[in-house]
């Protein structure tokens, strides 16, 4: 390493050490030991620039290794990116823009939310899929418009994860090239040497995923990494995994390779004693040397000039392809902004039908009426298409190229071939790792992804969804089979916490449907939903498709809840508040009420978030506060229902897991029958009536 890369790279590495040293808190030892490869990553590579963060055909990057955000921080400041010095003073503090771990939306620069790990090396993947997938809709000979590259740094806590296992099976199979880590292979984890847990042979494995694997053997020997970054850039047809060693809190004379580097500050004396090692002066701190700053400067200029030869392709492509390039324009705007005019004007209306339709029939239906004038529409399943009825007909599988299948009639095929410019995404039974890769997806840009897999599975998703609702990603999940009517699979397929489980989250809208119409008002929610993920749960079974003729209008989804039925003869004295396959139940309960001179409402409420958003005026109306005689009636556990029902209501529900029979079976076993209902009614009158 000559002096100048030396000094960079310190400046990088003391920075960070000071940060962590000011704080009194956070992860000094990845930055000591992998600076090096991330400052050739940044000078000599990546193509971005910080004058413009969000420029749509830059380069991303992903730190998965997000305890190490000292160092990202810096590569920020030094870069030029708006994150000043002082901001780096007040790392891990209250009101900063340097959090603990890397937040997209908090810190300029940063593309993703990471630090639980193994969640960025998945959305590493989905940004690789969003490119290849973007480049082969959109490019044509002579006007690329769409070519950049993704890079991470990911650690061994990253590979020790599940999911990363998942992801990187995944890419392997499908031939994403342009999607390039560093691992930074220190063979220390928090609370032991790696050999204590994980001492597979990390090369061996990923090529057997079909990775390319790289090995530099010195992480300090920065020409090494810049021919490995290089090689890896040329192969285009495997994704590449270059095995970095290096030394966690490299330069500490006390802490190098130690555990104590990984989550603690070195400690004032040990701060002195790595200075002085390296050369660095102990004084004074965040020190930045003029000279540090020019591979970084250059690097962003370098990013402006690139920027500037990307718009005028992009002019040049708008001229020779308009249509392509309108429409490119519309999915770079992304948001609400970025939808097409009449993007929802196929979508379906169900007629009224007793024996109906299943919700998530109705969906696919909705989907794919969607997905035909709304080109930023992709997604797929965890391998259960059959199931989920997620496929989007006629629009390609995206697959490598080479793999096409331009007859569509191979399994698994939904029309249209096989091909990088497929819409549909094959993700296998990866649940957790579909998930995480939606969010890279939806954090590159140019796409709403959606996936789908059986509600009850939701739990092996869930922390990639926490991330969606964090990062404010616009996400569709579809989850399907969503009570104990799916049957016959029995309890280990039947959802029955899920439901308060998801609603427990922030900034993610649950919706139940009750019916088709329903179901279509959900997805146009969902699309018109930027800046948080929408989940879908749907029903296996059918259910009515209901008359809106007789009843309101299912466009008051939109609003959360809605009265869908008015009592009859007089003010109500009851309200009945179901969701999903129970809306139904509770007509019927209504009606049988009626008999009984029982003067009784039904609330449709698919969502409590969409609910709770509304006006307290509209809120009362459809739940008026003087009537406090309310049953709910839900197939799932009572957990939150009460803020609805109030201490005079009741819930109707499922405190307990499920069994193995016929569906309909199972509901009038549990209770959801119209006579339990008129039971229920009957008990929660006596209890407002005393």
């Amino acid at each position: 390493m000559n002096s100048n890369d030396q000094l960079s790279v310190d400046t990088l590495r003391f920075l960070s050490v000071d940060m962590v040293q000011k704080a009194n808190s956070g992860h000094p030892g990845l930055p000591l030991g992998a600076a090096p490869m991330a400052y050739v990553l940044w000078t000599r590579f990546l193509k971005h620039h910080p004058a413009n963060p969000h420029w749509f055909d830059r380069d991303r990057f992903v730190l998965s290794a997000g305890h190490g955000s000292a160092l990202l921080y810096s590569l920020l400041h030094l870069s030029g990116y708006e994150l000043p010095l002082e901001q780096l003073q007040q790392f891990r503090q209250w009101d900063s823009i340097t959090p603990g771990h890397p937040e997209r939306g908090v810190t300029p620069g940063v593309e993703i939310t990471t630090g639980p790990l193994g969640q960025g090396f998945a959305n590493g993947v989905g940004m690789a899929i969003a490119e290849a997938n973007l480049a082969a809709r959109y490019n044509r000979p002579g006007h690329n418009v769409i070519d950049h590259h993704t890079y991470g740094i990911v650690s061994d806590g990253d590979l020790m994860e599940g999911i990363a296992s998942e992801a990187a099976s995944l890419a392997g199979h499908l031939k994403l090239g342009k999607l390039i880590y560093l691992y930074d292979d220190n063979e220390v984890t928090l609370s032991a040497g790696s050999d204590m847990t994980f001492s597979e042979d990390r090369a061996a494995r990923f090529a057997a995923y079909g990775w390319q694997t790289l090995t530099v053997t010195d992480a300090n020997n920065v020409e090494a990494i810049e021919q490995a970054l290089a090689t890896a850039r040329a192969e285009v047809h495997k994704p590449s995994l270059i095995l970095v060693r290096s030394h966690l809190g490299f330069g500490s004379p006390n802490k190098q390779d130690k555990i104590d580097a990984h989550g603690s500050p070195l400690g004032a004396d040990e701060v002195a004693l790595t200075k002085r090692a390296l050369g660095w002066p102990e004084q004074p701190a965040f020190l930045i040397p003029d000279e540090a700053r020019k591979p970084f400067t250059n690097a962003g200029a370098r990013g402006g000039h690139n920027e500037g030869e990307w718009r005028e392709r992009l002019d040049a492509y708008a001229l020779a392809f308009p249509e392509l390039a309108q429409e490119l324009t519309l999915l770079m705007k992304g948001g609400t902004d970025g939808l097409p005019q009449g993007w929802d004007g196929d979508i379906p209306v169900f007629p009224a039908d007793a024996k109906g339709v299943a919700t998530r029939t109705a969906a696919g239906k909705v989907a794919n009426a969607i997905a035909a004038k709304l080109p930023a529409l992709i997604g797929g399943s965890a391998d259960l298409d059959p199931s989920t009825f997620t496929a989007l007909k006629n629009f390609g599988d995206f697959q490598p190229d080479g793999m096409d299948d331009s007859t569509g009639d191979r399994q698994g095929s939904n029309g249209g071939g096989w091909s990088r410019a497929g819409r549909n995404l094959h993700f296998g039974v990866r649940e957790h790792a579909m998930a995480a890769i939606c969010n890279g997806i939806a954090a590159h840009g140019g796409a709403i992804p959606f996936n789908a897999t059986f509600f009850v599975f939701s739990d092996y998703l869930r922390p990639a969804l926490r991330l969606s609702a964090m990062m404010g990603l616009q996400v569709v999940y579809v989850f399907t089979h969503d009570s104990i009517a799916l049957g016959e699979d029995g309890a280990t397929h039947q959802p029955i916490e899920h439901l308060a489980s998801l609603r427990a989250m922030p900034g993610l809208v649950v919706i139940r449907p009750g019916d088709a119409n329903e179901t279509a008002e959900a997805w146009r929610v969902a699309v018109q939903s930027a800046g948080r993920p929408v989940a879908l749960v749907l029903t296996r079974q059918h259910l009515p498709t209901l008359d809106r003729t007789v009843f309101a209008p299912a466009d008051g989804l939109r609003r959360g809840a809605y009265v869908l039925s008015e009592a009859e003869g007089g003010e109500p004295q009851l309200v009945l508040i179901a969701t999903g396959s129970e809306v139904d139940l509770a007509l019927q309960a209504q009606t049988a009420l009626r008999e009984q001179n029982v003067r009784a409402r039904v609330v449709s409420m698919p969502s409590w978030e969409l609910f709770d958003e509304q006006p307290q005026e509209y809120r009362d109306q459809v739940l008026p506060p003087a009537l406090t005689a309310r049953l709910a009636i839900e197939a799932g556990v009572a957990q939150g229902w009460h803020r609805y029902v109030g201490d005079r209501g009741d819930v109707l529900s499922i405190e307990d897991f499920g069994a193995s029979a016929p569906g309909d079976k199972l509901l009038r076993e549990y209770g959801y029958s119209v006579e339990n209902v008129l039971l229920r009614a009957q008990a929660v009158l006596g209890k407002n009536n005393q």
